[in-house]
């Protein structure tokens, strides 16, 4: 295996870091990351890197704060989700098909310069905790039709603000160079995915942490 370097992003004041998986509010109800030692902790692949940066004087030019709430999964943390919740398209089939598993992805939202979140048709993952604990009991048929929310075609006209806000953040990441998913309004990924491996890391108890492709 061939040694490499991922960039930590730092909150400050353009980016927040909140991972949703070093947190027990998530759709797995469990802190996966804390679990294999990751804790919240954002890295991601120098080229995303690159595109952030550009971004800086557009959220500061709009008052606004881009709140991390994924970028890279480690594949045992990929492995252990999909065990959790082995729901169909609710995850990548494999950790080799998941851009997050290669740092080339992070899924996003906006904060005003309060620390507010701006109001989305639904939130990062479509996270409600009255579905989360549906769906780890396997029961999913509620769940499914409020995704639907998250795909670009919802249009529904009382959440025309909120498509808004939705439209907005799309236009930010792909102006800086990111492409978008269809079916998940918060996820932006770097393109060219083929030139991004599947990364491995080791995360120490000191708080090191090697990457190897």
């Amino acid at each position: 295996m061939k040694k490499i370097n991922l960039v930590e992003i730092i909150s400050d004041d353009v980016f927040v870091v909140d991972l949703m998986y070093a947190k027990k509010e998530n759709m797995l109800l469990k802190d996966v990351y804390s679990i294999i030692g990751m804790g919240n902790r954002c890295f991601v692949q120098p080229d995303l890197w690159f595109c952030l940066q550009k971004l800086i004087p557009i959220l500061r030019e709009n008052q606004f704060k881009l709140k991390i709430c994924d970028a890279y999964r480690p594949k045992e943390a990929f492995d252990l989700m999909k065990k959790i919740v082995p729901m169909k398209g609710f995850f990548a089939q494999s950790a080799e098909l998941s851009q997050h598993c290669h740092a080339s992805a992070i899924d996003v939202t906006l904060l005003d310069n309060n620390g507010n979140e701006l109001d989305f048709p639904c939130a990062v993952d479509a996270y409600e905790e009255k579905y989360a604990k549906q769906v780890v009991q396997g029961e999913v048929d509620e769940f499914y039709k409020h995704l639907e929310k998250a795909k670009y075609s919802w249009n529904a006209p009382e959440d025309a603000k909120k498509i808004k806000n939705r439209d907005m953040l799309r236009q930010m990441m792909e102006t800086v160079g990111l492409l978008s998913l269809p079916h998940e309004w918060w996820h932006f990924n770097l393109p060219n995915k083929e030139k991004y491996p599947l990364v491995n890391s080791v995360f120490y108890t000191d708080g090191k942490c090697e990457f190897f492709i």
